[in-house]
Order: C-alpha cells, then sequence, then structure tokens
C-alpha cells in the first residue's frame, strides 16, 4: 500500500512550489528519490507515474512542478530553464530530507529524458543525492544540438530567436510562446506530430499547456550535460533503447562517468518510456534495485 500525500515547499527563487509525495506503508523512514520527467513537462505527465511506482517498491518518491509550470507559482510561466530546474531540485531534496517519512541518508534522483540532465547537475553539486537512474535519458552537448537542431546555422537561429525574445520580455513583461509539439508549425520546439503529446488519453492534458518559450532556447542549447559526467561520481544507472532518443548521448555520458555506473539497453521509442508497458515496469524495477543497492 502508499499513499500520495499533496505537498508545498520553497523555492529559493521565492516561488511556491507544489507535488506529491508517494509514500511507502513501511512503518519506518524510507530512503527518498526526488523524481522529474521531460522537458516543458508536468508532474502529471510522467512524473507522478514514475513517483507512485517507486513508493510501491519501498521509496518514498517526491514529483513536483517545477517554477513556473503547473501547480507551482513563480514567473514566467513554462520557461525551461536548465539554471531554474537544477536549483528547484535541491529545493526538493531539501523538502524531503526534512520529511518524517523519509531518510535523510538516503536521497537518490530519478530523471526522466531531459531531467536525466538536470538530476546529474544536481548530484553534482548537491552531496545529499547518493545516487542516480537516468530513464531514456536526453544527454546532450553542442555536437548533438548541432545534430538535432540543423546545424550551426539552425542552432545559431533559434540563439537569436531567444535574443530577440528576452529582449522583448525584458522591455514589455510579454513572453513569446510557441508550440512545444506540433505538426504544422515549423517553430514548435518539437515540429513533429508525436501521439504522447498530443493525445489526451496519454500526455495532451489540460494541465499541460504544449507552450515553449521562445527565450529558452539559449539556455537549453548552451546547456553540455556530457560535460558533466567526469564530476558525477555517485552511482549512476542509465536505462535507455537504441532506438530511444539520442543513443549517442547516453553512451558518451556513461563513458564519462567517473563513479560506480550501469547502463541497461532494452526496446522501445522514447516515448514508450513515459508510459507504455513494459518499458515503464523495465525502467522502474531497474531503478529500484539499483536504489536498493546504492541508498
Amino acid at each position: 500500500m502508499t499513499t500520495r500525500q499533496k505537498v508545498t515547499f520553497a523555492a529559493a527563487n521565492g516561488a511556491a512550489l507544489t507535488g506529491n509525495l508517494f509514500l511507502p506503508d513501511t512503518g519506518a523512514p524510507a530512503p527518498g528519490v526526488v523524481v522529474a520527467g521531460t522537458w516543458t513537462s508536468v508532474k502529471e505527465l510522467m512524473a507522478d507515474r514514475y513517483a507512485e511506482r517507486l513508493a510501491g517498491e519501498g521509496y518514498a518518491a517526491l514529483s513536483f512542478d517545477f517554477t513556473g509550470y503547473g501547480e507551482s507559482g513563480g514567473e514566467p510561466r513554462d520557461y525551461e530553464s536548465p539554471e531554474l530546474k537544477i536549483a528547484d531540485i535541491g529545493d526538493a531534496v531539501t523538502f524531503l530530507a526534512g520529511h518524517p517519512g523519509v531518510d535523510a541518508t538516503r536521497i537518490g534522483a530519478l530523471g526522466v529524458c531531459a531531467a536525466a540532465m538536470y538530476m546529474s547537475a544536481s548530484a553534482v553539486a548537491d552531496q545529499r543525492i547518493r545516487s542516480l537512474a537516468l530513464i531514456a535519458p536526453w544527454l546532450h552537448d553542442a555536437k548533438i544540438c548541432r545534430e538535432v537542431y540543423g546545424g550551426a546555422e539552425g542552432v545559431g537561429s533559434k540563439i537569436e530567436e531567444a535574443a530577440n525574445a528576452r529582449a522583448r520580455y525584458e522591455a514589455t513583461g510579454e513572453v513569446e510562446y510557441v508550440p512545444v509539439v506540433s505538426g504544422s508549425d515549423p517553430r514548435a520546439a518539437m515540429p513533429y506530430e508525436i501521439d504522447f503529446y498530443l493525445n489526451p488519453a496519454r500526455g495532451g492534458i489540460p494541465a499541460w499547456p504544449n507552450r515553449f518559450a521562445v527565450m529558452a532556447w539559449r539556455g537549453w542549447l548552451e546547456f553540455d550535460s556530457i560535460a558533466l559526467a567526469p564530476r558525477v561520481t555517485v552511482p549512476t544507472l542509465i536505462v535507455h533503447s537504441q532506438d530511444a532518443a539520442i543513443p549517442d548521448g547516453a553512451r558518451r555520458f556513461y563513458d564519462g562517468l567517473t563513479g560506480p555506473k550501469d547502463i541497461h539497453w532494452t526496446t522501445g521509442i522514447q516515448f514508450d518510456f513515459y508510459d507504455q508497458e513494459p518499458n515503464v515496469t523495465t525502467s522502474v524495477q531497474a531503478a529500484a534495485q539499483h536504489f536498493a543497492t546504492t541508498l
């Protein structure tokens, strides 16, 4: 049996963050895990699913909305900032460590897709995070961004758009948005028909507004997660597929890790890891076993 508590906690930037804390019925403080999902996501898309399943494996698992997303406070809204998200993860760890149902000496982090970058950076900066599980991780550097976003010209164009949108925001307070996902808008952050995000039975839910702040492109494109790997010394598990997003990034990140590490290759496309079976169960069970031996 598990229980879910709606929780709020303060971010260092002053925003009130809202999350769901899933607790196992163990009768004693449990090891804790902070869980986060894809870029632009709200907790309901995949973090809740993974957190609840981890609670079923005996972990106190916290999913939450980052600053400016979902039920959390903060402005601007729906602004993908690696810097802000990494800081929020630290605040989530502080909350989790202070909860009476959590063993503060045994805290791990699980990141799905882009959250793998943010959780890895947090583990470098925060010694309270003792173990990492990265599920279908999106791990990029400048080389991968050029490959994904149309070469140096494509990346440069997006950074220029970001600069113009930032100037507009600073001058007027107005945020310029494009869709996160669209098969018809070439300016969308992901200009494709992606069922997970567009299907109301999956990720296309009212809590997720499908919008990307154009001024966020620079921070996203210039974030180098591959360079973090040599500084990640905590035990790290990667669960990924050759048919999922940028497996080369996962391989290069794994090769650079200097601490205990394991990589589990399975099957499935990227979006299968968000809500489909057997991918979710495979990932949760691998993460639970990893945390059992490293926390």
